[in-house]
């Protein structure tokens, strides 16, 4: 499954765990998660909300503890580690906190491991990446990219001042993201936030900062949203990529601009980049080994092909002094590549596979059935723009069939391209309905 979010309004850890949770996802399951990380220090809530006429879902996080402690990034790194979470939640939650500690100890000059997230601000944190993160394990998300992002324009107060928009961290985390200020002027209809107060003069992680600049948008991009970003999707930054939709979500930010839906958008699906020649993308992965016994490479194959390759094939090679060996290769879609390649490198000795993103054109198929002396052996059609351009019997069934009847599978074979080409499966032909 891929997930695209839409940050073309702006991002913040709240607007992408709503969006996801508008998608489907229950807020119990999420509410587990944040208990593993911080027991009883905060509690999820959802409301339907409407932005700029549009609707969407705001989740909210309810801080439980009055005095929550200052926490550098080493102490979250082993809090997370010691939670009960999912393998993949810890690891993209951790990624997430690497990359915001890298932004902010860049800025300040400090080790990333020193940084500190301070008291309700390290909550909000840490409730919105550990959710996100499990929200998407829970959609089945393998691969994410997102939109360019909208920053914000103006000035906003912060813990060090009043300063431009985008804030420093923020700054740091747009280096090699497509990015856009906004209309330096949208009237603010409505305005909400995470359900504590918030001090005037400090500046959280996941909640926009005081606007000093009459008028201005100030924030549309905060520390915690843009670190989900970079730190999930990479440089992956696109326009919505050609998929097969299979669920939208949308999260709502906290102020409501007239004319300006203050929203994240989400949409789940299955990749299906394809051209107009028919191309889709690909990747080709291998590896070349010299030392698994022979007699284990069809369970190899299977096991490729069952983890979502489309093809799976071995070529003879000799590698250095002379050793004979081979080459396994396998093609998937670019969203199977990553089980494909876990496959690969459990159930063969390699230590290392190479892997090119290459296009795949492919012809249109369908089947159709022939009767060979009372046997049904079915065929392969391969077609492009509704004319048939191959008509191949399935081989397994005419083995099958020639089995079944006591005739050499030459026989049954022959009989059944005949038995194709009277039913008028012909090259040039088109295909009826």
């Amino acid at each position: 499954m891929h997930a695209w979010f839409d940050i073309s309004a702006g991002v913040a850890g709240d607007m992408l765990l709503g969006a996801l949770v508008d998608a489907g996802v229950g807020l119990p399951a999420l509410q587990s998660a944040v208990d593993a990380v911080v027991p009883g220090s905060v509690r999820l809530g959802r409301e339907d909300t409407v932005r700029a006429g549009q609707r969407a879902t705001k989740v909210r996080v309810e801080v439980l503890v009055d005095d929550p402690p200052h926490r550098e990034w080493s102490t979250i790194r082993e809090m997370l580690g010691q939670a009960e979470l999912a393998a993949q939640t810890r690891a993209w939650a951790m990624d997430t906190f690497e990359v915001l500690a890298g932004a902010e100890g860049w800025v300040h000059g400090v080790d990333p491991a020193a940084v500190h997230f301070h008291e309700v601000g390290a909550l909000d944190s840490i409730a919105d990446v550990v959710a996100t993160c499990e929200a998407l394990r829970l959609l089945g998300v393998t691969s994410i990219s997102a939109s360019p992002v909208r920053l914000g324009a103006g000035r906003v107060r912060a813990a060090h001042g009043d300063i431009p928009v985008p804030v420093p961290a923020v700054a740091a985390l747009s280096v090699g993201w497509e990015v856009y200020a906004t209309p330096e002027h949208l009237p603010v209809v409505d305005s909400g936030g995470h359900s504590h107060a918030h001090g005037d003069d400090h500046h959280h992680h996941d909640t926009p900062a005081r606007v000093t600049t009459q008028g201005s948008a100030g924030e549309l991009a905060t520390p915690t949203g843009m670190a989900l970003v970079r730190a999930l999707a990479g440089r992956r930054c696109e326009p919505l990529p050609g998929m097969i939709v299979a669920r939208l979500g949308i999260g709502a930010g906290g102020k409501d601009f007239a004319g300006w839906p203050n929203i994240v958008r989400v949409v789940l699906g299955e990749l299906a980049a394809r051209d107009d020649q028919g191309a889709i993308d690909m990747a080709e992965i291998r590896a070349n080994v010299d030392d698994l016994d022979p007699r284990m490479w069809p369970g190899v194959l299977d096991r490729l092909l069952a983890a979502g390759a489309v093809d799976a094939w071995l070529t003879p090679i000799h590698m250095k002094k002379g050793r004979p060996a081979f080459t396994i290769n396998a093609l998937a879609d670019v969203h199977r590549r990553p089980a494909v390649i876990d496959a690969m490198l459990a159930h063969t000795p390699t230590l290392g596979i190479r892997w090119t993103q290459v296009a795949r054109t492919v012809l249109d198929r369908t089947w159709a059935s022939v009767d060979v002396l009372g046997q049904r052996v079915s065929v392969k059609i391969g077609a492009r723009q509704g004319i048939i351009l191959h008509a191949t019997p399935e081989f397994a069934e005419v083995a099958e069939a020639a089995a079944a009847l006591g005739i050499p599978e030459s026989e049954v074979l022959a009989r059944a391209q005949a038995a194709a080409a009277a039913s008028g499966l012909l090259p040039g032909e088109r295909i009826t309905p």
